[in-house]
């Protein structure tokens, strides 16, 4: 592993950025609708009920009288106004099962999002996820739920900040984890993510990288490339809880239980692992190994989620849950899609520069 230097701001806590701000653009052009009727009867229950087989092993019974309503109005409404919703890994089984048209990590979300063909993209993940679509999607209407739904490791750095790096370090190319504002994307060479993070440090064919934010992923990719790692000190609130002596604890109880991890995780946690991968990493493995116990070390929501799907997998839930995620919800997505709120908006200039960084990371080929 090579880190040559680290650099952060001066809170290990920075505070979360401004939201996104929008206007009422969506609501101009399209015009909102009607809340729709939300009762449970025995429509609904007709209507969703192949819906609650996918989740009836991760959502009581008696919970899903009130979110079967919401389900029906979201996935009928969608269709009326020529809407997609992507969804994060990390959002809740309801969400994730029964109304999303894509989901994914944040590279696979990136790319459905640069070829979707739909009017408007629900973003049902954090902002910095909801601004990756509308750059790569100028001319559609990208809504986000909730504006206050936030990420520690994008506010931890500045696009001021990535100019003060390049003025120290002259001629050294910038990688930005798509874990940042729009205007970081802007000032940056290529973005990445978990899941390639590797591969995009080697292609730039540099001896050295800056790599921002997250100090972890840093040291993770640090350790498994000849690059000399430059790099941030911002980390992910929920990953950076997880610790080495917990997950030993949870091995002791069972040997044969098997550990996979997010590389956002520090790095004594990474040793415990029995693989480490991004969010759909760990998913494939646990789809391809069939384990009988693991423990997914990441947000808690993605065990919910595969659980769903391979119900006879135990999963052992230390459970971090991201707050900011955890912002949206049904009522929220339905609210966007009746009054067309929370639009996203980005200055042009700022767009067109964040766009280049982004595509060079959906457009690598392996």
């Amino acid at each position: 592993m090579t880190i040559l230097e680290s650099f952060g701001p001066a809170s290990s806590q920075p505070p979360l950025p401004p939201p996104i701000t929008g206007g009422t653009a969506a609501a101009r052009r399209f015009g909102t609708v009607a809340l729709p009727p939300l009762e449970w009867n025995a429509q609904v229950e007709r209507e969703t009920a192949h819906l609650y087989e996918r989740v009836k092993t991760v959502i009581p019974s008696i919970e899903w009288p009130f979110l079967a309503p919401y389900v029906k109005a979201i996935n009928a409404l969608k269709r009326e106004r020529k809407a997609v919703i992507l969804a994060h890994n990390y959002q809740t089984p309801e969400i994730y099962n029964c109304v999303a048209d894509f989901v994914g990590d944040s590279l696979q979300l990136a790319r459905e999002a640069a070829k979707v063909d739909a009017d408007i993209i629900v973003q049902c993940g954090v902002h910095f996820m909801a601004e990756t679509s509308k750059i790569l999607n100028p001319d559609k209407t990208v809504l986000i739920p909730d504006l206050k739904a936030g990420c520690s490791l994008a506010a931890s750095i500045t696009a001021e900040d990535v100019r003060l790096l390049r003025r120290k370090f002259p001629g050294v190319p910038v990688v930005a984890y798509v874990n940042t504002s729009a205007e970081v994307k802007a000032e940056v060479d290529i973005c990445c993510t978990s899941s390639n993070a590797i591969e995009v440090v080697e292609s730039l064919r540099a001896d050295t990288v800056i790599f921002l934010p997250d100090q972890y992923l840093a040291k993770y990719v640090a350790g498994r490339t000849k690059v000399k790692i430059i790099s941030w000190t911002g980390a992910c609130e929920v990953h950076e809880r997880f610790t080495a002596e917990e997950l030993r604890r949870y091995r002791a109880g069972d040997p044969s239980l098997q550990i996979i991890a997010h590389p956002e995780c520090p790095p004594d946690v990474i040793e415990e692992a029995d693989y480490t991968g991004s969010t759909a990493g760990m998913i494939d493995w646990v789809r391809k190994h069939r384990p009988r116990r693991v423990v997914m070390v990441t947000e808690c929501s993605m065990a919910d989620n595969v659980q769903a799907e391979l119900p006879d997998v135990e999963f052992v839930r230390p459970c971090n849950l991201c707050p900011h995620m955890k912002r949206i919800t049904l009522p929220k997505i339905l609210d966007s899609l009746v009054y067309l709120k929370e639009e996203v908006v980005i200055d042009p200039a700022i767009a067109a520069k964040a766009r280049r960084s982004v595509e060079r990371m959906v457009s690598l080929k392996r």
